[in-house]
This record gives structure tokens, sequence and C-alpha cells, in this order.
């Protein structure tokens, strides 16, 4: 089945994007290749000052006939979608609106709002006229993507908490495969809100500063938001999702089984999938939350299936971690630096850590400013979340992968 799977082309066309980086592959591409973390800013959310990676940008309003639907998450998913809208529009026209479908990953949908509503609430006695149920649903994202770019092929939202962007590609990939559509519109969108700080503060999960990954001082994430939103064909050439791995640790409702098994397990799926053998892989964009458990269990599946020589990298001190978006956003990530591949190579976002090394931990090949792996590149992204949830993407592509860098 893998075999037949890596062997259908799974062209990922193109890709909008927002995250504390900025807004757009143009604005976010050299901060992130710079490792800039400026993006993350000071927050009281509910469980004292922290930082948090925010979206700065101006979010667009939704249209009227839509107010059930209109909230922060779905701002954030209307910005991204205008970023690739002539795309969007071209496919439909291609092959008609049934065949174009939305498979989409959160996990806070509107909470945000919802909180902003039951505290009105608590002041006024009412709920605000402009509240609705549908604002804060986890499937309103699927139905809101798909109203907005008029897809009327299967439409559907994934909540596997932080492997929620990265599974909804996987899914898409699978409805290609199975004829079910020509065309996916897929990623992932999450906004932040107070119950997810507050509940990760109570985890003792929180970096007190800027989070430190795999560095024997960690101390925790740095919660943001963020959405990145491909649109994916069964097309040929450019940048393609070649495979993904998914597993269940079964371990604990939210820790990470401590060997890191299932993470390895997952790895090796998505190396099977894609035909790949690991000395392929040229470079990892970790999971990289900078929280103890996580980064150690990752360490040793990362030395176990790829080795101690693939470059990797966190991008999580840059832009926090945007949980259910986080897949999807670091896909994109991967997507840009394949995209700015060249003779040289494509470069690598740097690994942003105080350099304290867990003597602890196999000492994985963390990658410095300025490094570049050789191209055409083959790319590895992990996200693992809540309940050993765990998904892996293999991503390639060649120098004329991308026609809008």
């Amino acid at each position: 089945m893998s075999q037949m799977r890596s062997a259908s082309p799974c062209r990922l066309v193109d890709v909008g994007v927002v995250c504390a980086l900025g807004s757009g592959i143009r604005q976010i591409w050299p901060r992130l290749a710079a490792g800039d973390g400026s993006g993350l800013v000071e927050r009281d959310l509910g469980a004292g000052p922290r930082l948090f990676g925010v979206v700065s940008a101006p979010l667009p309003p939704i249209e009227a006939g839509l107010g059930e639907l209109d909230c922060r998450n779905n701002r954030i998913a209307l910005l991204v979608l205008r970023q690739i809208d002539e795309q969007i529009a071209s496919a439909r026209r291609r092959f008609g609106a049934d065949r174009l479908a939305v498979v989409v990953g959160t996990s806070t949908s509107g909470l945000s709002d919802a909180e902003q509503a039951f505290a009105a609430r608590r002041e006024s006695g009412a709920l605000p006229e402009h509240f609705a149920l549908g604002q804060l649903e986890q499937g309103g994202l699927a139905d809101f993507v798909a109203r907005t770019t008029g897809a009327r092929g299967h439409a559907y939202t994934l909540s596997t908490a932080c492997s929620s962007g990265a599974k909804a590609m996987a899914a898409a990939r699978s409805l290609l495969a199975l004829d079910a559509c020509d065309a996916v519109i897929t990623g992932g969108v999450d906004s932040l809100c107070r119950l997810t700080a507050q509940g990760f503060a109570a985890l003792q999960a929180i970096a007190r500063g800027r989070s430190n990954p795999m560095s024997r001082n960690r101390d925790g994430l740095n919660l943001g938001e963020g959405g990145a939103l491909f649109l994916m064909t069964r097309d040929a050439g450019g940048i393609q999702l070649l495979g993904s791995g998914e597993s269940s640790d079964a371990h604990h409702m939210s820790a990470p089984e401590p060997g890191g098994s299932g993470m390895a397990a997952c790895m090796r799926s998505a190396l099977e999938d894609a035909g790949l053998a690991p000395e392929q892989i040229g470079y990892l964009n970790l999971h990289g939350t900078g929280t103890p458990h996580n980064d150690a269990s990752e360490a040793r599946a990362v030395a176990e299936v790829l080795g101690l020589g693939v470059p990797c990298s966190s991008t999580k001190p840059l832009v926090g971690h945007a949980l259910g978006a986080s897949g999807a956003l670091e896909a994109a990530f991967c997507w840009m630096m394949l995209a700015h591949g060249d003779v040289a190579g494509s470069p690598i976002p740097p690994h942003r850590w105080d350099g304290a090394a867990d003597l602890e931990l196999p000492q994985i090949a963390l990658a410095r400013e300025h490094d570049r792996v050789a191209g055409p590149a083959v790319v590895m992204s992990n996200s693992f979340g809540f309940g050993g949830s765990n998904s892996s993407l293999v991503l390639g592509g060649d120098e004329t992968a991308c026609e809008r860098p």
C-alpha cells in the first residue's frame, strides 16, 4: 500500500501562511531563515506574563452572510486563504467545485471569542448579540473554509491536539489517493485563548522566558497562534508531500512515551510511505517544544531512526507552539525552505537555544545559522500531540519546485 501511495504525485501547489513572523511567504521567509525570534511578545492570558507568538497582521472582516462563523480563528483562516485565492479559484474552475475538498486541523477554534462572550454575560447578564455557537465548534473551520472558497467536496476538521494540522494534510493526501477529490485545501489554523494558556500553566509546561528546546536548561514552551493552508493536487512536479506516518503512544493523556517508541514508529512509517531510506532525509523540523518530556522522547526517536548526523531545528522559539496549526505551519516552513533552494542547496532555519547541551540526551545535530542541505532536498517534519497522537510528514522538491517564491 505504501509503494502505491508513494508512486502517486501529491503536489503542494502553494501555501498561505501567517504567524508571529508575519503574513505571507515574502515577509516570513527572511525572518525564518535568520532565526528571528522578535515576534514573541509578552501577554497575560490568566497565568501571569509570558511570551506568546501572536499574529499581529490586521485580520480581514468576515462577510455578513457568515456571521455565525465570525471568530478570530476564522479571520486568521481568511487572511491565509486570500494569499492563495487565485490558485484555489483556478482549481475550482479546472476540477469543479464538487471535486474540491477541505480537510483542516484546529484545537481551539473560536474559544477565545467564547471566552469574551461569557465574560460579557457575566457583566451584563446576556450574551452579545453577535455570538453564535458555530463560532466555537471544531467543525466550524472546515465549514468556513468551504463556504468562503466555494468548495463543495468533502469538508471536515480534525482535532488531535498538536498533531491536528499535520494529520489533516495526511488525510487530504489519502482523499486524493482514493480519487475522492481532485484538489484539497488543507492545513491548520489555531488562535490563542485563555483556556489553553491556563491549562498548560497548570501542567507547569510554560517557559518562564523563551523556550529552549534540547537544552539542559529547558523549562517549557511558548504558546502561539497562526495558520497555514495549502492547495494540494495530484499534479506531478513542484514540491510534493512524499509520505506521511502516524502512530499512537497509548501511554499517557498528556506525556509522551519516555523512550520515544511511538515517535520512532511514526517517523519510520513516513519513510516507508515515501519509499525512502533514513539517510535520504536532509533536514528534520523537530516538534521541539522545549518541555523536558517532549525533547527527551524526541531526541531518542530521532537518534534511533535518523541517527545523529541529520541537521535538525525547532522553529517554535521563533513563532511559539501554535497547537493545532503547528504541524501545517511547520510543513509550510519546510515548503519555504525547499522553494528557496538553489544550486548551493536549501537554507535551514537555525535552531535557537542557549547552546547548553543536555548530556543525558542523544546529541542530535542541531542546525546552526547559515547551514544548508544539498538539493534537491528531502525533509521531514514531526508533530506530536497530547495522548501520544503522532504524525510525521516528508516533503521533497527540486530547483524548479516553486513558481511563486
